[in-house]
């Protein structure tokens, strides 16, 4: 740690790297967890990933143009990652809707 500047109140700063060994040592079982099951997934933020393309997609393209184009980007990506989820390929999962077979495999 760097020595304390005189004249200065409060805490000592740490720098980023130390803060993050601790966190890290202080959560080991937890960070580690999906290294030792592998049920257990290495990120527990899908409900970012699935938010961010709608992100980018507004970013690029300036703005959705009106409600209903972003109700229905958010329908159709939903849909493209439920069958993802489920194994399905997203040209064999537009084709199954388009085909109205979507009920077959569970998904509304």
């Amino acid at each position: 740690m760097p020595p304390k500047p005189s004249g200065k109140r409060g805490r000592i700063a740490k720098s980023e790297a130390h803060n993050l060994w601790e966190r890290m040592s202080e959560n080991e079982q937890s960070v580690l967890l999906f290294a030792k099951n592998s049920h257990v997934s290495f990120t527990n933020n899908r409900a970012e990933r699935d938010l961010r393309m709608a992100k980018v997609k507004q970013k690029v393209s300036g703005c959705f143009r009106t409600v209903r184009y972003a109700q229905a980007y958010c329908r159709i990506s939903s849909y493209l990652q439920t069958m993802a989820n489920k194994g399905y390929n997203p040209l064999i999962a537009i084709q199954m809707a388009l085909a109205g077979k979507i009920n077959d495999v569970g998904c509304e």
